[in-house]
């Protein structure tokens, strides 16, 4: 199948924009790699320290330096349900590696938090950055130059994209992700979400929400709507740094194990000891990326990766911005409904055929690019099975032909929607996503006077005084990467949710964030420039006519021009969110993060940003194609695919 030519055409931008900075990674990734075993460069005393307390078997491996090593990174803590199953894994990942012919050792941690537990907390504020101090953890970790090769433990929100950050800084190294899995399901998405606006509503008290909250997450795994850590799976699925159909096994049962071990194997195949070495550096390039975006498209996923994506881009070298997500969104269609966009959860998803059945649909498409590197060699065609044990031996099958369930999953030909799930808004309050998945159609156009808050508590005393019963759209303001690390805003869902369900029309105009947990009420959200500094939305004054068009992607104060250039930017005294809970220590971040279309990123790409000037715009109507064969992406691609043919299995 023809890759469509909408797709070709933004990845070739995406590749010409990016060629300096790509160019100058991979530079410095073959610069880093040891032929042979990596820890050959070290002396006897730095390689005595680092085998020091190894068991004699592995000891002797290591001071041979002919076998490979493989590093453990691990987000592991028992007070987050996702990463429990973690305190298992290491000591599965060493008997593989020792089967498979290497050894690996745990070489360091990482933080892990949870938006779930810090929602409506101080502790939200530093959310956002804990992925790129994840990122500095990784790097720590991998730091001791003594690995041939990762393997990644982490799953939720900030986690994986921050492991993939630091494993791209060091992509001389092959790197597999290892999940943990969904929770098994538990109370119903529908009736978790009639509760909470019962609550906002005083209509059921804090104990009967405590309860419907403790069934809804209720043991080990991830929670199981389709937020940013079951996005983050979907995608590392698409990309190729799972083995195939990894993403939505359980914990705690014995495919997870043998996924976990074949994982393992694997990271020792492909290592730069053996034949079939495959650097991440390479796994994640320019058709990778947008492989990802395309599949975060199909799928509903997190706005949250409208920065994810970008960061994890810049790591590799890639530019990528709004645009690319809006034109893809023109044509990637919408193949699953999960909650929030829809009432299933993510065990029922993959129970209809899951992402193996996505990736196949698409690629037959021709809306994914098939000639990418993984780390199995195989492809993106390669990810389009499922794995199962066969007396106790672990296989993959192709993916279902059929949906088992057309009501979460639907084939290309047959979508809910022919186009996916995100929206980029502009005007004159700036540039903006909105996640229309979520929002039915008649309730995306909202024009109404503007109430403007300052924080999510003052919007929430509002609402619980009974002033917000009529037609508004709220503008949250300072509550960018900048002002305040740029939390979530997801308690304004309920209220805003039951207000949409009295009659009202309502909408949300935000700098902050509201993740993949983005409901059914109109938001443009992640609006740049930011307020802080004076972007368009510190100019908003209360009853300004507002303009939210998430069909066209409009987002206007409906202000004569002339007086909107004479307002003076309005400012907040921001002094008390940089102090308590640990926010001092992050001011760092606030001073130098950039911003929610540069991925929220505290580091650069090798060598500068481009400028957006240098860009033309992106439109809905590209039609440009090109020609692989006349302008290849990467030369490294025909070596890399043709020395990885083994598969997992």
């Amino acid at each position: 199948m023809a890759v469509h030519p909408t797709v070709t055409t933004v990845t070739r931008r995406i590749v010409d924009r990016s060629k300096p900075y790509r160019q100058a990674y991979l530079k410095r990734l073959e610069a880093a790699r040891k032929h042979g075993v990596q820890r050959a460069g070290l002396s006897c005393t730095n390689l005595a320290h680092g085998f020091a307390a190894f068991p004699q078997h592995d000891k002797l491996i290591l001071k041979e330096q002919k076998l490979p090593s493989v590093a453990i990174v691990s987000a592991y803590n028992d007070m987050l349900s996702a990463h429990q199953p973690f305190e298992h894994f290491p000591h599965i990942i060493k008997e593989a590696a020792r089967v498979a012919g290497g050894v690996a050792q745990f070489a360091g941690g990482t933080p892990a938090m949870c938006d779930g537990i810090t929602q409506g907390q101080p502790g939200m504020e530093l959310s956002l950055f804990s992925r790129d101090t994840i990122a500095m953890a990784t790097a720590v970790a991998l730091s001791h130059n003594m690995f041939d090769a990762a393997t990644y433990l982490g799953i939720c929100d900030k986690i994986v994209p921050g492991l993939l950050i630091g494993a791209l800084h060091f992509g001389h190294l092959p790197a597999v992700f290892i999940p943990g899995g969904p929770m098994t399901s538990g109370l119903t998405n529908e009736e978790k979400a009639k509760m909470r606006q019962l609550y906002a509503q005083g209509k059921v008290g804090r104990a009967e929400l405590l309860e419907a909250e403790a069934k809804a997450y209720h043991g080990p795994g991830t929670c199981t709507f389709y937020g940013t850590a079951n996005s983050n799976q979907m995608i590392m699925d698409a990309i190729g740094l799972h083995l195939p159909g990894a993403a939505f096994v359980t914990p705690y049962t014995p495919l997870r194990d043998a996924l976990t071990r074949a994982a393992a194997s694997r990271a020792i195949e492909i290592s730069a000891a053996n034949d079939a070495y495959t650097p991440a550096g390479h796994v994640v390039d320019e058709k990778a990326i947008v492989n990802a975006i395309v599949v975060l498209l199909a799928t509903g996923g997190s706005t949250n990766h409208t920065m994810h994506l970008v960061a994890i881009a810049k790591a590799a070298g890639i530019v990528i911005d709004w645009d690319d997500f809006n034109v893809l969104s023109g044509v990637v269609p919408l193949l699953a409904k999960i909650y929030p966009n829809g009432p299933a959860d993510i065990n029922h998803f993959h129970a209809a055929g899951g992402t193996p059945f996505v990736i196949r649909e698409l690629l037959d498409a021709g809306l994914m690019h098939e000639d990418v590197c993984t780390v199995v060699g195989q492809g993106t065609r390669g990810q389009c099975v499922e794995p199962f044990l066969e007396n106790g031996k672990l296989v993959w099958k192709p993916a279902a032909k059929e949906s088992g369930d057309l009501n979460v999953l639907r084939p290309a030909g047959n979508p809910f929607s022919p186009e996916g799930g995100l929206r980029l808004m502009s005007g004159n309050l700036g540039r903006s996503i909105v996640k229309i998945s979520a929002v039915k159609p008649e309730h995306r156009f909202v024009e109404a006077p503007a109430i403007v808050f300052e924080s999510q508590e003052a919007f929430m005393e509002a609402f619980d005084a009974g002033q917000l019963e009529r037609n508004f759209i709220a503008v949250v303001r300072f509550q960018g990467p900048h002002a305040n690390g740029m939390p979530e805003l997801h308690a304004l869902t309920p209220a805003l949710g039951s207000l949409q369900d009295a009659g009202f029309k309502v909408g949300l105009v935000t700098d902050g964030r509201m993740s993949g947990a983005s409901g059914k009420v109109p938001a443009a959200i992640h609006v740049t420039p930011e307020a802080l500094g004076g972007g368009p939305l510190s100019r908003v004054r209360n009853g300004d006519i507002l303009r939210l068009d998430a069909e066209n992607g409009l987002l206007e104060a409906m202000v004569s021009a002339q007086e909107w250039d004479q307002r003076t930017p309005e400012n907040v005294d921001l002094s008390s969110y940089h102090v308590g809970i640990g926010r001092e220590l992050f001011a760092m971040f606030r001073k130098s993060v950039g911003t929610a279309e540069e991925g929220a990123a505290t580091f650069d790409l090798p060598p500068t940003m481009p400028a957006r000037a240098e860009q033309a715009p992106l439109n809905r109507d590209m039609g440009q194609s090109f020609n692989d064969e006349d302008t290849p992406f990467n030369e490294r691609n025909t070596d890399i695919v043709a020395n990885t043919g083994r598969n997992a299995s």
